[in-house]
C-alpha cells in the first residue's frame, strides 16, 4: 500500500501503515520539518493512530485522518 503525501508551509506528513502482528495493522504519520538547508539534519517526529485496525486499508485511513489534524493544528 503507498504512502500519502500532505504539506503544509515547510511541513510534511506522510501517513504509511506498518504491520504489527497477526491480520493487525498500525497507522503511523511522519512529520518532516524542512527548512530547505540540506546540510543540517531535518526535525522529524513520529506519530502513531492509538487503535489498531483489522485491514491495512482502515489503518490508513486512520493515518490520513490524523496528519490532517496534525498539519490542521499547525499555525506558520
Amino acid at each position: 500500500m503507498d504512502d500519502i503525501t500532505y504539506t503544509k508551509g515547510i511541513y510534511t506528513a506522510t501517513a504509511s501503515i506498518r504491520d504489527i502482528g497477526q491480520d493487525t495493522w498500525q497507522g503511523v504519520v511522519t512529520l518532516r520539518r524542512d527548512e530547505g538547508d540540506e546540510s543540517v539534519d531535518q526535525e522529524t517526529t513520529l506519530y502513531e493512530v492509538k487503535a489498531p485496525s483489522s485491514t491495512p486499508e482502515e489503518a490508513l485511513e486512520e493515518a490520513k485522518a490524523l496528519a490532517h489534524r496534525i498539519l490542521g493544528e499547525i499555525e506558520l
